[in-house]
């Protein structure tokens, strides 16, 4: 059947995508839901609005949302086919099922979605759901990546390589710090994904909870409201129009989309350095590069990431977008929008796990590094020309501006240039003790200063 399937998250990417559906798929939302209107009764109930439940009663309500099934969700669709309101039919559903459940809950059936609009029911499940996925599965892989690229960092903190600026050979540095950079861009972005707080509204149908005041002006609504979504580890927004301001939403996935193009430039330096032959590929049996190249060893998890990352970021460049703007109180255009959330979350989580693969199967070509750094002596010319300015040569970035601009140098025209200029002897040692191989600055200290702050 999955052979069928138009959307890859559901197919060919089901194994990797398939933690996200417990919190995006149709059955989750439904879910999460009828768990709100359910929980929304059970908070009535200490109000004095209605009368108190039993402890056999209520534990009658909370078998409904902890027993939901496959055949509940499916009721829920046949009441929709009819209504064309999904929030209406889970409202008839839950009649249904109290009614069944107990007789003695009969009396409830007037409070169930009392007083809400379907926005009320809308923003808390799908807050529910970005909630409890980041927590159950976003940070978890992210961390997990995270952790990857600390470990590659630190395995190769000392291995010298040449770097590059404008394409062109510059300054060496070292692999390892190389990715300790990639390391500390994702622990700043990852620590604001964990301390985000989703918000979430249940304010009626234009944000004044009109008909709670009207009906029932005796309770404090406002504190109920807050009290409510904060059950769910979630922030009351008080001030809204029929829908929740999608902003504080938007923001979480601004963070993804920070994250995930991170991670676009990471893929596409990790496919430069195996286009240049810094990191070799280790050969996997059976695996095939190319239907007709047989020597092809394809950087494949880099560049399917960085595909799955432009997907994500898309779309969460069109949630900026749409859903920071509204018809007045609403129109439903946001709300095929918001079903596509798992669709996002899902592209990033194929990109993580693809980089993950990646990692684990390239490494330094460390005899391709040197040799390179060895043929390339003018790369020490910033450290030789700031040695000479420290002793006072004025004309020092001039005078090795013309010995290495545009030329390439050997160590012996290095080494000969060092003899021939007039300095003393202990300026001479300095410019000497230079070569591309150890000329890599603070790049061990720096990186293990940040994986030590990491782990």
């Amino acid at each position: 059947m999955s052979l069928h399937l138009i959307s890859p998250l559901d197919g060919r990417y089901a194994n990797i995508t398939a933690p996200l559906a417990d919190y995006f798929s149709e059955f989750a939302f439904l879910r999460d839901r009828v768990r709100v209107e359910l929980d929304f009764l059970l908070g009535l109930s200490t109000t004095g609005l209605i009368r108190p439940l039993s402890d056999s009663e209520s534990a009658q309500i909370k078998t409904i949302i902890s027993n939901f099934s496959n055949a509940d969700a499916e009721m829920i669709l046949q009441h929709e086919r009819k209504t064309r309101h999904d929030v209406k039919a889970i409202e008839y559903f839950i009649q249904n099922k109290i009614l069944e459940s107990a007789n003695s809950l009969a009396d409830l059936i007037s409070w169930i979605h009392f007083g809400l609009t379907s926005e009320d029911t809308n923003s808390i499940g799908q807050a529910i759901a970005l909630n409890e996925s980041r927590n159950k599965v976003i940070l978890p892989n992210l961390n997990s990546l995270i952790s990857n690229l600390s470990d590659f960092a630190l395995r190769y903190k000392s291995t010298p390589m040449l770097a590059r600026t404008h394409g062109q050979f510059a300054v060496p540095t070292t692999l390892g710090k190389e990715f300790a950079v990639y390391v500390a861009r994702l622990k700043k972005v990852r620590d604001e994904i964990s301390a985000f707080r989703f918000e979430a509204k249940l304010t009626g149908a234009v944000g004044n909870f009109n008909a709670l005041q009207a009906a029932t002006p005796q309770v404090d609504w406002i504190s109920f409201s807050q009290k409510f979504i904060s059950s769910f580890g979630l922030e009351a927004n008080l001030l809204t129009t029929q829908i929740l301001p999608y902003d504080n939403w938007v923001r979480y996935f601004d963070l993804i989309r920070l994250a995930n193009s991170i991670l676009i430039d990471f893929a596409q330096d990790i496919w430069r350095y195996i286009s240049d032959g810094y990191l070799k590929q280790a050969v996997v049996a059976g695996e095939v590069g190319s239907s007709t190249m047989p020597q092809k060893v394809n950087p494949i998890d880099f560049e399917n990431a960085e595909g799955n990352l432009g997907v994500a970021n898309s779309l969460f460049i069109h949630y900026a977008q749409k859903l920071t703007v509204s018809r007045l109180q609403r129109d439903l255009s946001d709300s095929t929008v918001r079903r596509t959330f798992g669709t996002g979350l899902g592209h990033s989580l194929i990109a993580w796990t693809n980089l993950q693969r990646g990692l684990k199967r390239i490494a330094p070509d460390e005899e391709k590094l040197t040799a390179e750094l060895n043929a390339h002596w003018e790369v020490v010319s910033e450290g030789a020309q700031t040695i000479l300015r420290a002793v006072g040569k004025s004309d020092a970035y001039e005078t090795l501006k013309e010995k290495t601009r545009g030329q390439v140098l050997t160590e012996s025209e290095y080494k000969t240039w060092c003899d021939a200029i007039d300095v003393d002897d202990a300026t001479r040692k300095k410019l000497k003790a230079l070569s591309p191989e150890t000329y890599i600055g603070l790049a061990v200290e720096l990186t293990e200063k940040l994986l030590h702050n990491f782990h």
